[in-house]
């Protein structure tokens, strides 16, 4: 999802937008490239850098993961009591961030 808000991220900035290690990122990013789903380039800014672009593949399954997570966000919220959903993000929020407050 950080990759259709934002193409073109360099690697260490997508694994942080997606709460993965720069390891797991790397290894993800080469999967999907086989796959044809991204590209990685050279940044031109930082030759020790790499970006991450989505390819026109992946782009056309942007709809298909949008409604994925509608239906999860249904699903959730079919489970969570009204009262209860806000309490809960909030407490999930403060966990994914844990990694990130060391």
């Amino acid at each position: 999802m950080p990759l259709f808000e934002e193409d073109g991220l360099r690697q260490g900035e997508l694994a942080r937008r997606a709460r993965l290690s720069k390891q797991n990122l790397t290894t993800m990013a080469r999967a999907l490239e086989r796959d044809g789903l991204v590209e990685r380039r050279a940044d031109p800014s930082d030759g020790r850098a790499t970006l991450i672009f989505l390819t026109q593949r992946a782009q056309e399954l942007r709809p298909v993961a949008e409604r994925a997570l509608r239906d999860l966000d249904a699903r959730i919220g079919e489970a969570v009591p009204a009262g209860a959903r806000d309490s809960i993000k909030a407490a999930l929020q403060r966990i994914a961030d844990l990694d990130t407050s060391a």
